[in-house]
């Protein structure tokens, strides 16, 4: 399972957006978002450049993969 630090999200609304926007890239699967603790995790691989890009893309700031 990989991570990658999701700043911005507040709520539940926005968790399940970045869990939507990473579930449709082509290449991830079993994305989940821990909002507490400002994670997204996930399984696959996309490159990492198409996941920040993703999150970005829908207001959130994306971090570090791990």
């Amino acid at each position: 399972m990989k991570t990658i630090e999701v700043g911005g999200m507040h709520c539940g609304n926005c968790a399940n957006s970045v869990t939507k926007a990473l579930s449709e890239l082509p290449g991830l699967t079993n994305v989940t978002v821990d909002l507490t603790k400002g994670l997204a995790l996930f399984e696959g691989d996309a490159p990492e450049d198409v996941i920040k890009a993703a999150i970005d893309a829908i207001g959130f700031v994306p971090g570090t993969i791990k």
